[in-house]
């Protein structure tokens, strides 16, 4: 039986202790954010996921298996809704076509401004900033794999659980997102 922080904190929150479920809130928005970034590319997008895995973990507290990893738990749920997300985003249209609602605008108007500071931008380094556009341009079902094995640190098994598929899967979609990186990455760096 898993028995650690975040399970004592979730049996704590299940019986009505905010101060514990501000506690999972604090252990969990950074790293469930960087996930929501490195998946999605998109701050507020994060940001939003971040909100409504809160929410939903909230919600659901009483279906959490303390036989698990409360964080296999909490990841699944940001992954899956980051997923959705990315589904829900598919349909293409050109940006330079003008939009019907929006006088004189083009796609290019939609597009996010980039939010890096100064400060941010000097941290990345020009290879850091490489792998991860060529992570962001992997094929999803590759991209989730790789965030949560590279940039979450998540292990295999983890990652099964998160998913919800065999580790063998897994395997498999890591070592073909690692194929897809070599090959963008080869003649950048």
């Amino acid at each position: 039986m898993v028995d650690n922080l975040d399970t004592r904190l979730a049996k704590l929150a299940l019986k009505g202790d905010q101060r514990a479920f501000a506690e999972i809130v604090d252990l969990y928005k950074d790293k469930l954010f960087h996930l929501g970034y490195r998946m999605l590319s998109n701050r507020h997008e994060a940001e939003d996921v971040v909100q409504e895995t809160f929410l939903r973990v909230y919600k659901n507290l009483d279906r959490y298996d303390p036989k698990q990893k409360f964080s296999t738990w909490i990841y699944r749920i940001a992954t899956n809704l980051c997923i959705d997300r990315l589904r829900k985003r598919k349909p293409s249209f050109s940006l330079d076509a003008e939009l019907n609602d929006q006088d004189n605008t083009d796609g290019y108007a939609l597009i996010p401004g980039d939010e890096r500071t100064p400060e941010s931008e000097y941290m990345l380094t020009e290879t850091q900033q490489l792998i991860h556009q060529a992570i962001d341009s992997l094929p999803d079902k590759y991209k989730t794999v790789m965030v949560l094995r590279y940039l979450q640190e998540l292990s295999l098994q983890e990652i099964s659980d998160v998913m919800d598929m065999p580790v063998t899967t897994i395997k498999t979609r890591v070592h073909r997102g690692r194929e897809f990186l070599r090959k963008k990455l080869e003649n950048k760096l």
